[in-house]
């Protein structure tokens, strides 16, 4: 099982591109911890569960500014930049992020996976003492080293997690979008075709793998299996692809001594062209730069 543990963060900043989250974009993980302040935004190839145990937090998140407060929960596609600004001295927050091979097998109808993999933001408030007591077991489990308990801890959470949709809840939509109920129904398999691609695509991101090994991994036409991804998710198999390799790359140019050449190589990307292409397209700046930004910050936090 492709499980890791979250680090518990000890510092009141959180640094971008410096943790398990990004530099293992596919490893579910756990976590249970004060919320640290993000100082800039930042994104990984997972969808985020958070649940706001104790206190408030502000994120910054599509366009919005959203504010949540013990016993809120939100789901949320974690691909696209996002930032929590503030959270309050006493807060605690829980959750797990998880990779796309686990949220597709989730049964979760197929327009509100849809609608979160496109931006939408899924909200509840109907939560209860017995999510205050889970969080925290099931990150004990994933830290015990015990298999059968961590298998366990995964379980349960998807579970909860397919349990927001019996309960009241909300969607968000990007700002500027209006939030739908009319997305394309797919048939009942279809969540199960894009799990066994995204499966695929995890094992060999690293690889040179394109639309027909992917889509003969899970049994498909390459077009229909293009189709599929694209309707599911709102991104191309090609996009999926590369963002798992520039999640991982994000995270190896915090490294002392990263070469950008070289961190392209070990990423996937055939060229550095390629790369620096595909970086400051989900970046905004180029992969030296975020090198540069992420050191001074790194400098600005153990000076703070």
């Amino acid at each position: 099982m492709d499980l890791a543990e979250s680090k518990i963060e000890k510092r009141a900043v959180y640094q971008p591109g410096a943790s398990s989250i990004e530099g293992l974009p596919t490893a579910l993980q756990m976590f249970h911890n004060h919320p640290p302040r993000m100082l800039m935004p930042h994104w990984h190839v997972q969808v985020e569960l958070n649940y706001i145990m104790r206190g408030n937090v502000h994120y910054r998140l599509n366009g919005h500014d959203i504010s949540m407060k013990a016993g809120d929960m939100c789901l949320f596609w974690g691909g696209q930049p996002h930032q929590m600004d503030e959270s309050s001295d006493d807060a605690i927050y829980a959750g797990g992020h998880l990779p796309l091979v686990y949220f597709f097998r989730l049964r979760l109808p197929i327009n509100v996976s849809s609608r979160l993999m496109k931006g939408e933001i899924l909200f509840t408030s109907a939560t209860d003492a017995a999510d205050v007591e889970n969080f925290p077991r099931w990150v004990s489990y994933a830290k015990s080293g015990d298999p059968a308990k961590a298998q366990h801890a995964v379980e349960e959470m998807l579970l909860r997690i397919e349990r927001i949709l019996l309960d009241p809840y909300s969607m968000l939509a990007p700002n500027g979008m209006s939030a739908t109920d009319d997305v394309e129904q797919a048939y009942p398999q279809s969540s199960r075709s894009v799990a066994r691609m995204c499966d695929f695509i995890a094992a060999n991101f690293l690889l040179e793998i394109d639309s027909v090994d992917i889509a003969r991994a899970a049994d498909l036409h390459p077009k229909y299996a293009m189709n599929l991804f694209k309707k599911t998710t709102g991104m191309t198999l090609s996009k999926y692809v590369n963002l798992l390799r520039l999640s991982r790359a994000q995270a190896m140019l915090m490294n002392d001594g990263a070469n950008v050449l070289q961190v392209a190589m070990d990423s996937g990307f055939g060229s550095i062209s390629a790369f620096n292409k595909s970086f400051r397209h989900i970046a905004g700046m180029s992969p030296s730069d975020f090198r540069r930004d992420a050191r001074m910050l790194t400098q600005y936090t153990l000076q703070a």
